[in-house]
């Protein structure tokens, strides 16, 4: 027998040969590095859509989806609420840039925030189609042959019929078990082992379709989103009471249109805002001045000059003509008139005044433009309920009209509208104009209740805070002044389908967490006095706290259906000293 020569030249060749359990050219994995394959560029493209298409992928970008969202909370953004976004870059003008060069004003179409719902999207679909194929080939295949041992596996149980029970055999006894498992909503297939007759049964796939339907769900509802950012649309509007807004885009007070919207889409139809009432508390001293309710009683006029009332509360929209009308905010209107010093009207109109506070404090201004010798200007603050506090400046106490008032400070002077640059109806720059009432001035600061009115230094003419209710009797300033409503006109194409998107979701998870999946087998085995032993046992595909509990159920209920006491011969925790074949 020739010896088998020695490799030559490596380092441990006197550590192999001197170990004769190895063989002689055997070498150690850590002497020589392990060489993997090279992947290459379609290697690689797999590798990255196996990872992208994986659940745990999927689940990651659902979770970064929902943190990238968390910034549109915290600062405003410029498709709900533009104004607040100018209020931002006036409060923080260092950091506003900042932000804004991340998109944090426009957070749910920035490319950051659009890469992440791509990303989850195509993780989804690569995630939905293999195993929907999977679980459509599962549906159709027969449920697998019974096991040769039971008693390994959960819920064994046996009953032995003996060979005197009347009617009843090993065929039999199968057959019956088959009609009980299909009565339970179990799919079932006979099988034959070496002369030992068994069913298996097997149920639960609604579970996977729950689970399919919920992932299909929520690409819907991310289709849906989009295609309802795309065509939908968003406006506000203000409006005092007794004044009308025709849906038309040169209505709106500000509009942010989806990418592909067209304004010819645009059902015209003029909503009145006809009162609008609120409810304060009075009853809780803890709460007193709080609002309770606010509604807005409007008219909605048709093209075809149907009128329908309705009413706009908060958090309770009113649906028409294919938008949803939402009440945002509300305050009061003062009725202001100006009259040139021969008593004829140059400016009248009902004045929009900011809260600033939960009492109502408000801050407005008022333009006059035309039919004096100068322009004017005024910022006005008005109280509902005025109250002097110790510092001598004035406030308010409560939100409602007990004891309105008005007060201004007013410059004469260029508005700064002449030249065309568009400016707010809400801000006055008074520099570079001439103070006449107020701070500067050498007049005081004009202050009107309602009703009353106040001569203009200088023989400018007079101005007039107008009562709302002209027979109104003394004293009486529950209906003094006017409120406002701002509404926020929305349109949203799909919302139908992302509710119907919300429902699958919800019924498709509830079905995935609480629908079992189970195999069950039932099996004959016949013993050598005539009679035969029946085996009861169950697999669990997953979690499942109640499946010895199903098996027993099973093993009773077929029990009764072949005439025999099921505690007879039960035995239902032994297990068979020797394993059966």
């Amino acid at each position: 027998m020739s010896q088998r020569s020695e490799p030559e030249g490596g380092p441990d060749d006197t550590h192999v040969a001197s170990d004769p359990k190895r063989p002689a050219d055997h070498i150690d994995s850590d002497e020589r590095e392990v060489q993997q394959p090279a992947l290459g560029v379609v290697g690689w493209l797999r590798w990255f859509w196996r990872q992208l298409t994986s659940m745990r992928t999927a689940i990651l970008l659902l979770l970064l989806l929902a943190v990238a969202a968390v910034p549109g909370s915290l600062v405003p953004q410029r498709s709900s609420d533009p104004n607040g976004v100018t209020q931002y870059y006036r409060d923080n003008p260092d950091l506003a840039p900042v932000l804004d060069w991340f998109s944090m004003f426009d957070v749910y179409t920035s490319p950051w925030f659009s890469a992440v719902y791509l990303l989850l999207f195509v993780s989804l679909i690569g995630c939905i189609i293999p195993r929907t194929k999977h679980h459509w080939q599962a549906l159709r295949a027969r449920p697998p042959r019974t096991p040769v041992r039971l008693s390994r596996l959960a819920g064994h149980r046996e009953l032995r019929v003996g060979a005197d029970a009347a009617g009843v055999d090993a065929a039999r006894a199968i057959d019956e078990a088959a009609v009980v498992l299909k009565q339970q909503g179990y799919r079932v297939e006979r099988y034959e082992l070496r002369g030992q007759p068994s069913v298996s049964a097997e149920r639960g796939y609604l579970r996977e379709t729950g689970n399919l339907v919920f992932h299909t769900a929520l690409v819907g509802i991310l289709v849906a989103v989009a295609v309802g950012g795309g065509w939908g649309f968003s406006g506000q509007r203000v409006l005092v009471e007794g004044q009308s807004f025709v849906n038309t885009l040169s209505a709106y007070d500000s509009f942010n249109p989806g990418r592909f919207f067209d304004d010819a889409a645009l059902d015209p139809y003029r909503l009145t805002l006809d009162d609008l009432d609120a409810v304060y508390e009075t009853e809780n001293l803890d709460a007193y001045g709080q609002p309770i309710d606010f509604t807005a009683t409007v008219e909605v006029e048709s093209r075809d000059g149907t009128v329908d009332p309705g009413t706009v509360k908060v958090n309770e929209p009113l649906r028409t003509h294919g938008t949803d009308v939402f009440l945002l905010g509300n305050g009061y209107a003062p009725t202001v008139t100006v009259r040139d010093p021969a008593g004829e009207v140059v400016f009248s109109d009902s004045i929009p005044f900011l809260p600033q506070d939960a009492n109502l404090t408000s801050t407005g201004v008022i333009k006059v433009t035309d039919g004096l010798a100068e322009q004017l200007g005024f910022i006005g603050f008005f109280y509902p309920t005025q109250e002097v506090m110790s510092s001598g400046a004035y406030t308010s106490n409560y939100p409602d009209l007990v004891l309105p008032m008005l007060t201004l400070r007013g410059w004469s002077g260029d508005l700064g509208i002449d030249e065309g640059t568009p400016k707010s109806v809400y801000e006055l720059d008074p520099e570079g104009m001439t103070p006449i009432a107020g701070g500067d001035a050498d007049a005081p600061s004009i202050e009107l209740m309602p009703g009353e009115t106040a001569e203009l230094p200088d023989g400018l003419g007079s101005i007039t805070f107008e009562h709302a209710d002209p027979d109104a009797v003394d004293g009486d300033f529950s209906h003094s002044v006017k409120r406002f409503a701002s509404f926020d006109i929305h349109h949203d194409p799909v919302q139908g389908w992302v509710l119907t998107f919300a429902i699958l979701i919800l019924g498709g998870l509830m079905v995935s967490l609480f629908v079992p999946r189970r195999r069950v087998w039932v099996k004959a085995r016949t013993e050598a006095d005539g009679g035969f032993v029946l085996e009861y046992a169950g697999l669990a595909r997953g979690e499942d706290h109640r499946l010895d509990e199903a098996v027993a159920a099973i093993a009773v209920k077929h029990a009764e259906r072949l005439g025999i006491d099921p505690a007879a011969g039960a035995e239902p925790d032994a297990r068979p000293e020797t394993s059966s074949t």
